[in-house]
């Protein structure tokens, strides 16, 4: 008999390729719930997921897809397409109106469904619309899903919506439940890497501090990109303090709005993507010496509020985040910062304000 060595290095490639080979027992399936599941990030997100793209390649899945009754038959016409992609890691497909049901058991939550901001709408009539639909939510999510479920709210006001999220579900760890600032932090990261003419996986460590609106701040400060020479910090890469403050603050606010200005929706393949890529950091871990954005219930770190949902830098290991800490904070940073933490406090007020007069009625 003639025993072959193989090399780690092949073991790693195939683990690569082809994860389930080298276990010993195939993983069991995990159920993840995407609500507002028919609508565009909903359809983007939900093939991502079923391919291995937010919790990995060997991870079998069941869908919970959740809309309005309205939706129905669109919600039925996506499961359609899930089977006729035959993908191998979807082991089955819940599509339902009712929260109930589709909270049940589920591991992971993505709340993609909320009350959309129309033309002229004010953020406190968004507010105002978005408080009952994630109040209710969260008594699902409480009395239905798997114990630690991890929570993801993307619709907006996301910080907001993941705060009443919170209050609603005080069984609920706060640490369970996340909003979406990662959407941010890619197009902060693409900025600088088409500033540079880098590739954008040769940059890392930008920061989005605050709130998902327009007085969030995209810091690329201790932001670095690979080079020939190694890693240098972006500062000096670009050697452009203007730019960093006005022009790269401004676009990365704005670009929303800029995509719906040139494809007259709002992003949903960038923000489905963003998703998978928070939920995969989150539950996976980040690179060693990468952090990553995400918006998360404050401690009172870097002296902003605590009681809110901001957006901090994080690393993450065995399914816990942690804010990274003792990063230097310049006045131009803590002036911005405590901009968005402001408008964050007058939201908090207002949630709470909307949540009263529901109990008045």
């Amino acid at each position: 008999i003639k025993f072959i060595m193989v090399p780690n290095s092949l073991l790693q490639r195939l683990a690569s390729w082809c994860p389930w080979l080298l276990r010993d027992e195939p993983k069991q399936p995990v159920k993840v719930l995407v609500t507002g599941a028919a609508g565009q990030i909903g359809y983007a997100i939900v093939a991502m997921i079923a391919r291995g793209l937010m919790l990995g390649p060997d991870q079998p899945v069941v869908l919970h897809m959740l809309d309005l009754p309205r939706m129905a038959d669109a919600l039925k016409g996506v499961r359609m397409e899930l089977i006729d992609a035959a993908l191998p890691l979807l082991r089955g497909v819940v599509v339902t109106s009712d929260e109930a049901e589709a909270f049940r058991g589920v591991n992971f939550a993505i709340l993609i469904g909320g009350w959309p901001r129309k033309e002229g709408m004010e953020r406190k009539n968004l507010i105002a619309n978005n408080v009952p639909i994630y109040k209710s939510q969260a008594s699902a999510l409480q009395q239905h899903a798997a114990p630690n479920c991890k929570v993801l709210v993307v619709a907006n006001p996301a910080n907001t919506n993941a705060l009443v999220l919170k209050e609603f579900a005080p069984a609920v760890p706060a640490k369970n439940i996340t909003c979406l600032t990662r959407l941010d932090h890619n197009r902060a990261l693409g900025q600088i890497s088409e500033k540079l003419g880098v590739h954008v996986g040769d940059v890392r460590n930008a920061i989005v501090w605050g709130n998902h609106s327009s007085t969030q701040f995209p810091d690329a400060s201790h932001a670095t990109a690979r080079t020939e020479h190694g890693d240098k910090p972006v500062r000096e890469l670009v050697a452009d303090e203007q730019w960093l403050k006005e022009e790269f603050v401004s676009v990365v606010q704005q670009r929303g709005a800029a995509v719906i200005k040139a494809r007259k929706q709002s992003s949903s393949l960038s923000a489905a993507s963003a998703a998978c890529d928070h939920m995969r950091d989150w539950v996976l871990g980040t690179p060693k010496g990468t952090w990553v954005s995400m918006g998360v219930y404050s401690d009172g770190s870097y002296g902003v509020p605590e009681g809110i949902f901001y957006s901090f830098p994080v690393t993450c290991d065995k399914g816990e985040w942690s804010i990274v800490q003792g990063l230097k904070v310049d006045d131009f940073a803590r002036s911005k910062m405590e901009h968005s933490a402001k408008e964050l406090d007058e939201e908090r007020s207002m949630a709470y304000a909307f949540v009263s007069s529901e109990g008045d009625q």
